[in-house]
């Protein structure tokens, strides 16, 4: 089979290689899309994948063409989406119901081989099984949603907070449509590129700026989350966090950045400062939300590339250009 191959750091190619096995509770899935995203560029950069070389692609759904011996409620045919993640499950972590901090982990697309290809093996276990009105193409879009669910799943639970996003490409976006139904008084959304604000805008934020200083918020905000990793945009949204207020890391920084905190302003304001990484019970509920029309993959879906111009379409990426860029292979 095809598939897109970083074969060392900064180095992809599109290649032939051996169909994936089916294993007893595994399924062979036929991509019908798969998403880039910031993963794609650390992986590229050689930071997150263990070995080279791998074939990336993490967020994805498609068709099952193959199913293995142990599989049951699954057939050939079935339109799924899969979770990537995979858990130990015998770790300290697994077993406190922390498996995305799982001290084993392994993802299909980051240290497994991935669904930038024409075909790729997924556990049973990690199936969403799509209903008939939602397209494969479009359902790629469940995983990064269940990330944004899971950051939602660590902030406070309370009506009519106000909430400040930084970053309005795809999670930034997300977080703007599940801030909206967890019932925000206002979400304002700062970004420097006009054609996401637009974007943003069209969702219907509250406010949509290039700098965060353009806002009157004399008391803060209840919640602010870093959708972008940028430590600039960290650094300012640390002091924008209103009294008693949550400051949220959901945005993948480099490994070297650094921004200074003032711990006495943590105290004095009780500011809790936390932080989201991945999918964590939350990939089913994704794929709730996406079936009952949270987001519009007219909207969120700037760009489809097929499997050969997958250099392309990173490159692309990298630049900052669009939103949510899918591979079709």
């Amino acid at each position: 089979m095809k598939a897109a191959v970083v074969v060392t750091p900064g180095t992809i190619e599109i290649r032939d290689v051996p169909d994936p096995v089916c294993g007893p509770q595994d399924v062979v899935v036929r991509p019908a899309a798969v998403g880039i995203c910031g993963t794609d560029l650390h992986i590229m950069d050689g930071e997150f994948a263990p070995a080279f070389p791998i074939i990336p692609g993490h967020e994805f759904a498609g068709e099952i063409v193959e199913v293995g011996s142990a599989v049951n409620g699954y057939a050939v045919g079935d339109q799924v989406a899969v979770d990537p993640s995979l858990y130990c499950g015998h770790c300290y972590q697994c077993k406190r119901a922390r498996g995305n901090q799982c001290e084993n982990w392994n993802a299909i697309g980051v240290s497994r081989s991935g669904a930038a290809a024409e075909f790729v093996a997924a556990p049973m276990a990690n199936l969403f099984k799509l209903p008939a009105h939602l397209a494969a193409r479009d359902a790629a879009l469940i995983e990064p949603l269940s990330c944004a669910v899971r950051g939602f799943d660590v902030l406070p639970r309370r009506m009519a907070d106000t909430f400040l996003i930084y970053g309005s490409g795809t999670m930034g976006l997300m977080m703007l449509e599940l801030a909206k139904r967890a019932g925000a008084a206002t979400v304002s959304m700062v970004d420097l590129n006009p054609e996401r604000l637009e974007t943003a805008k069209r969702l219907g934020c509250s406010a949509a700026v290039t700098d965060a200083g353009e806002l009157d918020a004399p008391r803060g905000w209840d919640v602010v989350i870093d959708c972008t990793g940028a430590a600039a945009a960290i650094r300012d949204g640390l002091g924008r966090v209103g009294r008693g207020g949550t400051f949220l890391q959901f945005g993948v920084s480099a490994y070297d950045a650094r921004v200074e905190i003032e711990p006495y302003e943590i105290y004095r304001r009780e500011i809790t400062i936390t932080g989201s990484m991945a999918v964590l019970h939350s990939f089913d509920r994704a794929g709730e939300l996406m079936a009952a029309g949270v987001l519009d993959p007219e909207i969120f879906v700037s760009h489809r590339f097929p499997l050969s111009r997958y250099a392309e379409a990173l490159a692309q990426f990298r630049a900052g250009v669009g939103r949510k860029t899918l591979i079709e292979p």
